[in-house]
């Protein structure tokens, strides 16, 4: 048994200070991650009610369970409520996000045109950029300087662009500075971006762009989300593919439901003699796919919109518009 499912039975074992019924009843182990290189144990829990002495004796258990059973040296705890409001959209809506392993593959890119798709195919369609850090869904669909406005009810009412309802951290910020926000502050943003935004509740679906790698917003993230879907972008070249695993791993065992794989910048098409290249390898996302045994949804070859008046969301008709458009089409198969 590997040290990741004997620190999960043991956590399983203890009981809810509340309940006094053991967590594994209530599948209450949400996440275990074990870094056996730093001796580092990240856990997301989900208890029946949080805070308060009890929760903190349940740190103190837990700790003993992975410091002295088990020796490991580090330890991050994240706590949930076991029965968590939902977000605030109607049960129709359908969540999408699209996670990667690592930064500069595409998945902003991937994001907003699978939005636009879903668009053309008559699906009314929101996006959430919480890719906190390095926010680029404004710039990719050509938002204008946005100054958030809030409606009766104090929620913030989002810009529209391509039709759609945008949120994004680049709205909080200063004119090209960076965010340096902390974890508790970060978390606040996210929960306004679900709970404290004027959604369309007759959205059928919201994409989220999730931040690169498997950190702590992006499980923040995935825990704000009820029953959400994920797509993996890669690239096929193998660091990017490995990486993109341990993504599409964290999402499984945050019980989410992995639709498939992307393979962003799979080839070139060279106009000269009409070969596909390779320019990054091959194989990447078929072996992402294998490894998370769900579909390649698509390979997405490298290429310029054909409408230059935005470099980065592809006309309907352009060879990769028309790719998008597949894509789209298999994602709305798996909610037919």
């Amino acid at each position: 048994m590997s040290k990741k499912e004997q620190i999960k039975q043991s956590l399983e074992a203890l009981l809810d200070p509340r309940t006094k019924q053991p967590l594994g009843e209530n599948s209450a182990v949400r996440h275990v991650h074990v870094d056996e290189e730093e001796s580092l144990v990240t856990l997301i829990l989900a208890l029946s009610e949080t805070g308060g002495r009890e929760e903190k004796e349940f740190t103190r258990q837990v700790a003993k369970i992975v410091k002295i059973d088990h020796g490991f040296k580090g330890l991050k705890i994240s706590y949930e409520a076991l029965k968590k409001a939902p977000v605030e959209f109607e049960r129709h809506t359908k969540y999408i996000a699209i996670t990667s392993g690592k930064g500069g593959v595409g998945k902003s890119t991937v994001t907003a045109n699978l939005a636009v798709a879903l668009k053309r195919l008559g699906k009314s369609v929101g996006i959430i950029d919480a890719d906190i850090y390095g926010p680029s869904i404004p710039n990719i669909m050509q938002v204008p300087q946005y100054q958030l406005r809030v409606n009766d009810e104090n929620k913030i009412i989002p810009p529209m662009a391509y039709d759609m309802p945008v949120i994004s951290a680049e709205f909080l910020m200063e004119d090209d500075k960076p965010l340096m926000w902390r974890g508790p502050m970060l978390g606040r943003m996210l929960s306004t971006f679900f709970k404290e935004t004027a959604w369309d509740e007759n959205l059928d679906f919201v994409l989220i762009d999730l931040p690169p790698g498997t950190g702590d917003v992006a499980m923040d993230v995935q825990t704000l989300i009820p029953e959400a879907h994920v797509i993996v972008v890669t690239t096929p070249h193998p660091t990017a593919s490995h990486i993109a695993v341990k993504s599409g791993y964290m999402a499984q065992s945050l019980k989410h439901n992995v639709l498939g794989v992307v393979e962003n910048m799979s080839y070139y098409n060279n106009p000269v003699n009409g070969a596909k290249e390779e320019i990054f390898g091959s194989g990447g996302a078929e072996e992402v796919a294998k490894a998370l045994k769900v579909d390649l949804l698509a390979q997405i070859p490298i290429g310029q919109p054909g409408n230059r008046q935005n470099p980065s969301i592809y006309e309907m008709h352009d060879e990769i518009g028309v790719n998008y458009l597949g894509l789209a089409n298999k994602v709305l198969k798996e909610f037919a």
